[in-house]
């Protein structure tokens, strides 16, 4: 492998202000594509505002409904003791919802 050396002039070599002043527009040109892109970034994330929040009140309303349904049933036949009628009535429920969701 071999590299190409190449060498300036010391006549052409850039002066210490014109190194300053590529600097300077180096760092200028980066400060305004970072604010172009924050602001293409908070206006995208505002667009998206009432839809994202409607989303997540809806997850939010249909997970605390299903867990407080799934909760407070579970809660109910552990209070029941096992072997009366309303248990066996559940259980026969139960079977006969998956023998139906299953096509049984």
């Amino acid at each position: 492998m071999s590299i190409a050396a190449t060498t300036m002039p010391v006549d052409d070599a850039p002066t210490a202000e014109q190194v300053r002043d590529s600097m300077a527009d180096a760092m200028r040109d980066a400060a305004n594509s970072a604010a172009q892109h924050a602001t293409a970034m908070k206006d995208a994330i505002a667009d998206s505002g009432p839809v994202r929040m409607l989303s997540r009140l809806t997850y939010s309303t249909a997970y605390a409904l299903s867990f407080g349904i799934v909760y407070t049933a579970v809660f109910v036949t552990q209070l029941l003791p096992r072997d009366n009628p309303v248990m066996h009535g559940f259980r026969d429920g139960a079977d006969a919802a998956m023998d139906s969701v299953n096509g049984a």
